[in-house]
């Protein structure tokens, strides 16, 4: 894999991933561009015991534009985009980031004396996993799929080893339906100054569970998927894909790797290769089940990056909110004001679907 990082017109980081050592690509951003704005700031809030990110200016990223004017396509001497030539695999720092390191001190300061805050810091990245527009990541290659899964590990690397940085999170919206803002095949990823409450309260059970057996609790939940068999959707040497026994999503997969790693840097050449052939069947597994195309959420669930790390168990989630064609599992009171989900699809019926698909 070569890597090409260059500086964008706004003082912003890009990274060319390429699978050919000779590969050239374009190194001048010709575009003017005003400077990035400030890091978010971090509210605390007392209630939750939780930090929530307030990025107003936000308000004024990119929404669904044409698909001539994407600013994810390479750059053309029409229209300057955030990249400025082909690629195969890119990376760059957010324009629009919920969290960045251009941070601006509030040392001390609070809303109330319950409330304080703090700056944004962190960072926010763009992955754009192709540069066909019209493509989808269902349709990469297995070896694309590999190049990608290399750069999510070449970020997650360099991102863990920035101070302050407490998880790195690797993640792809799919869908109107899940709020994408360009259609353009890509994913991000958000460098967290804290750890999010997911895994916070992941952690907490994996605690409990090592303080009690001496064991992994992600290992244990894996293998007795396995043993039992009727939720597993697909497997092969190095993966197995099942759908969770208390899942909360109408269609939810996790894919796991056999062996207990703490974050993608750690697997193995072929553990990459592996999950790039399984991961695709199940993409298509969910897009076959109501005949089109599925919005989702592929979450990958990294180790902290400091203290818990051997609690950690690396494992995508990948989850739809569509329940039937035409219905969505919409997160209304019990789950947005109460965090208690209902699911309308059994686990078990869910596996038995996916598996049904004809590949």
């Amino acid at each position: 894999m070569k890597r090409t990082p260059i500086t964008l017109a706004d003082g912003r980081e890009l990274i060319y991933f390429d699978s050919n050592d000779d590969a050239v690509r374009e190194t001048v951003d010709r575009r003017e561009l005003p400077p990035p704005p400030p890091a978010s700031q971090l509210r605390y809030d007392p209630l939750t015991d939780e930090w929530v990110a307030v990025a107003a200016h936000r308000q004024t990223r990119t929404f669904l534009p044409p698909a001539n004017e994407c600013p994810l396509d390479p750059s053309t001497d029409e229209f300057l985009t955030e990249i400025p030539g082909d690629y195969e695999v890119v990376v760059f720092e957010n324009r629009f980031p919920s969290f960045s390191a251009r941070t601006v001190d509030e040392a001390g300061a609070s809303v109330t004396d319950l409330v304080p805050i703090k700056p944004g810091f962190g960072r926010c990245e763009v992955v754009c996993f192709t540069s066909d527009h019209s493509t989808a990541f269902t349709a990469l290659p297995p070896s694309r799929v590999r190049l990608v899964v290399d750069a999510w590990a070449d970020r997650t690397a360099e991102l863990s080893a920035t101070p302050g940085i407490e998880q790195v999170f690797c993640f792809e919206n799919r869908g109107v339906e899940i709020g994408v803002t360009l259609h353009h095949p890509h994913g991000q990823i958000y460098a967290y100054p804290f750890l999010p409450p997911r895994t916070v309260a992941m952690q907490a059970a994996a605690r409990r569970h090592f303080d009690a057996t001496g064991r992994n609790l992600y290992a244990d939940v894996l293998a007795a998927e396995i043993k039992a068999g009727e939720r597993v959707v697909a497997s092969n040497e190095f993966w197995t894909a099942y759908v969770p026994a208390a899942a909360r999503w109408p269609f939810e997969v996790h894919l796991a790797p056999h062996r207990q790693v703490a974050d993608i840097p750690a697997l193995s050449p072929a553990e990459r290769d592996a999950f790039a052939v399984i991961y695709l069947e199940i993409l298509k597994r969910f897009d076959g089940l109501f005949d089109g195309p599925m919005p989702y959420i592929s979450a990958w669930h990294q180790a902290p990056v400091n203290a818990g790390r051997e609690l950690g168990y690396l494992h995508l989630q990948l989850f739809s909110i569509r329940r039937a064609p035409g219905k969505l599992k919409y997160l209304a009171g019990s789950e947005s004001a109460m965090g208690v989900f209902i699911n309308d699809v059994t686990p078990e019926q869910a596996a038995t679907m996916l598996r049904d698909v004809s590949l």
